[in-house]
């Protein structure tokens, strides 16, 4: 019996981070910080939930180790422990896609039809920078471009694209991405750009699947 007890208390550890990741709204969280550290205040404007339940779901994710925290006067900054967190919650995504009929349906519901806006793939994005033959639109607000975005992409913010749209050169393909591959931003970029006569179309993933791909060549 005391193997037993052992064991359970061994596996407890273990669901701490199946308890973590068990919530739309921390995943939604996981997702924020996977762009760049935040407060507390700003991960509650940006989710749109109460300062108080933001930080209590913050802190259950910190102690599963998956965000580490810092203190700046009165705020408390978090972002995620390391890029093992960002692998970790692509595999969910990826596995409850090929595993949940429920999550396709889910997906063009908020997203739209993904597959007409035509996905380029982050090596042939690669490929098309390196040539000069494209031009990268980061549709995130502009404190999550400051904290990293795809070499050479111009920041137009998704509620800036429709006022800016002059300042963007017509003749050369446009491509759109913004936090990932369920980030409804950059679709709804690259449809404004078509409206408007612009040939565009969107990334596949955002900016986290693209460190992912360029990590692996």
């Amino acid at each position: 019996m005391e193997d037993l007890a052992r064991k359970a208390a061994l596996y407890e550890q273990f669901a701490r981070v199946g308890k973590a990741l068990a919530s739309p709204v921390r995943l939604e969280l996981l997702d924020l910080l996977a762009q760049t550290e935040r407060s507390v205040e700003e991960l509650a404007g940006a989710a749109g939930m109460k300062i108080s339940n933001t930080s209590a779901q913050l802190k259950l994710m910190a102690s599963a180790g998956l965000l580490t925290a810092r203190r700046s006067g009165t705020r408390v900054y978090y972002r995620l422990a390391d890029e093992q967190v960002i692998s970790l919650m692509n595999q969910v995504k990826e596995f409850a896609g090929a595993r949940i009929a429920e999550v396709e349906q889910a997906a063009r519901e908020y997203l739209g039809d993904i597959a007409a806006l035509e996905p380029m793939a982050c090596d042939e994005l690669a490929r098309q920078l390196a040539g000069g033959d494209v031009v990268v639109l980061d549709v995130r607000p502009e404190p999550e471009y400051a904290a990293g975005h795809i070499p050479g992409a111009i920041s137009v913010p998704h509620d800036q694209l429709a006022a800016r749209l002059a300042d963007l050169p017509v003749g050369t393909e446009i491509v759109a991405y913004c936090r990932g591959r369920y980030c409804v931003l950059a679709p709804d970029a690259v449809r404004t750009l078509r409206d408007h006569g612009y040939a565009a179309r969107v990334l596949d993933g955002g900016l986290p699947e693209w460190r992912r791909s360029q990590a692996l060549t």
